[in-house]
């Protein structure tokens, strides 16, 4: 049987194939159950397996199979940790969220993708909207009488903490920056900067902080026109030809400035992966493969110049005796080590690590159908961070801070942050 994780394979969207695709991996993981821990995916699928049809897996029904692909929200931990993984060199290959996606491409194409998952990949419109309106909508959005109402037409359950809206975007503060910058001392090097929709629209203080730490050890930093939301949510709901849409435009924007020697810096961990890993795959281009190879999050980059000629370690600002890091899912899957971790070391800070998932994948966790799983699953984070005697906790992904600070009333805060405050960069700390 031809294994297909190839979306660009016209056989990719063939429904028969993906379903023994998934009956062969199915049978694999049954055998292995090594991932049970970090989803509701293996645990629907063994429950399913074991209780309703005696060990036999092709018996899964249609909507057996639906179940366990809505189920997954695309950690990546299942890959991580997998010992069939293709790179492993194994008779058994097996790509668990590949299919997994896959599997929702399908069923997109089959109209069973719900228009709630549409609408909320709408990510810049929502955005341009917001932050126009901020002071309301954030008063809307705030947990009230009127989620209620929201949760009826976007499905985002009422009874979740939504990030806020800033009412200045990272680009509008950014262009002036850059203006007030003009004509100082020439940088060593420049970088392109992929801020994010969660920076752009909801926390540009994590840009703020990623630009001056950069341009504090000689990084100056270009916001390449034309960028647009990363196309995750997209990917998410199914919808492969838009998620190749916004993926071919911020190629188009960003492979100029790598071919004019700029890395591309990233500050988002999912953003970070999607451009790395999903972008070669789903337009298998040249620029793509270009873009990928050159783009890194904004720690890796950091400790990836420190060990070429070593960055300021003088830290005059607010520092740390004790860190507690969250290593968020898709930091991990990017395979580039604890970077964020070593980042903060070099401040004194003795920086714990906790590898815990927090459960919301973009809106995955923030949906009502699945806040019981979401909220099981992110149990053990919540719990470490709530026994925790860390004077700070901190987290790359500003979604997994703000279900950390829901759960936990503790506001973890981003890396780059940290270093900020550090170099008295960060004037609002408190």
């Amino acid at each position: 049987m031809k294994l297909l994780y190839d979306p660009l394979d016209p056989q990719y969207h063939d429904a028969a194939e993906a379903r023994a695709e998934r009956d062969r991996t199915f049978r694999i993981c049954t055998d292995c159950r090594l991932c049970v821990k970090y989803c509701f995916s293996f645990k629907s699928l063994f429950q399913i397996v074991d209780e309703l049809h005696e060990d036999e897996v092709d018996e899964l029904t249609g909507a057996e199979h639906e179940r366990i692909v809505d189920e997954c929200f695309q950690c990546k931990l299942c890959y991580t940790n997998c010992p069939y993984t293709p790179d492993q060199g194994q008779d058994w290959v097996i790509d668990f969220p590949g299919l997994m996606t896959r599997s929702l491409i399908i069923q997109h194409d089959q109209g069973k993708v719900g228009a709630n998952a549409k609408l909320l990949a709408r990510t810049d419109l929502q955005g341009r909207v917001a932050t126009t309106l901020a002071p309301v909508v954030n008063r809307v959005t705030a947990t009230g009488p009127l989620r209620g109402l929201m949760e009826k037409a976007t499905g985002i359950s009422k009874d979740r903490l939504l990030p806020s809206f800033t009412k200045v975007r990272f680009t509008k503060w950014f262009r002036k920056h850059a203006e007030h910058r003009a004509g100082k001392t020439p940088a060593r090097s420049t970088v392109a900067l992929f801020p994010t929709c969660l920076v752009e629209y909801q926390n540009p203080d994590i840009g703020k902080a990623t630009v001056g730490v950069l341009e504090h050890n000689g990084v100056e930093c270009e916001l390449p026109e034309g960028q647009v939301c990363c196309g995750m949510p997209w990917l998410d709901a199914g919808d492969q030809k838009r998620f190749r849409e916004h993926a071919e435009r911020n190629v188009a924007a960003l492979a100029p400035a790598v071919r004019a020697g700029k890395d591309v810096v990233v500050p988002q961990p999912t953003c970070a992966f999607t451009i790395k890993s999903e972008y070669p795959s789903f337009l298998g281009t040249g620029d793509a493969r270009l873009v990928a190879g050159h783009t890194f999050d904004a720690a890796e980059y950091l400790v990836a110049r420190h060990a070429e000629a070593p960055i300021d370690t003088d830290f005059s600002g607010r520092t740390y005796e004790s860190i507690l890091w969250q290593q968020a899912c898709h930091y991990q899957a990017q395979h580039m080590g604890p970077r964020s971790m070593e980042m903060m070391r070099l401040t004194g800070a003795k920086v714990e690590m906790v590898n815990r998932c927090s459960a919301i994948d973009g809106t995955w966790g923030l949906r009502a159908e699945n806040v019981d799983m979401a909220r099981r699953i992110a149990k053990p984070l919540m719990d470490k961070v709530r026994s925790s005697n860390a004077e700070l906790v901190a987290g790359d992904c500003n979604l997994a801070n703000n279900a950390i600070y829901e759960e936990t009333d503790i506001r973890p805060v981003h890396p780059m942050q940290v270093m900020a405050r550090a170099y008295g960069l960060d004037p609002d700390e408190e």
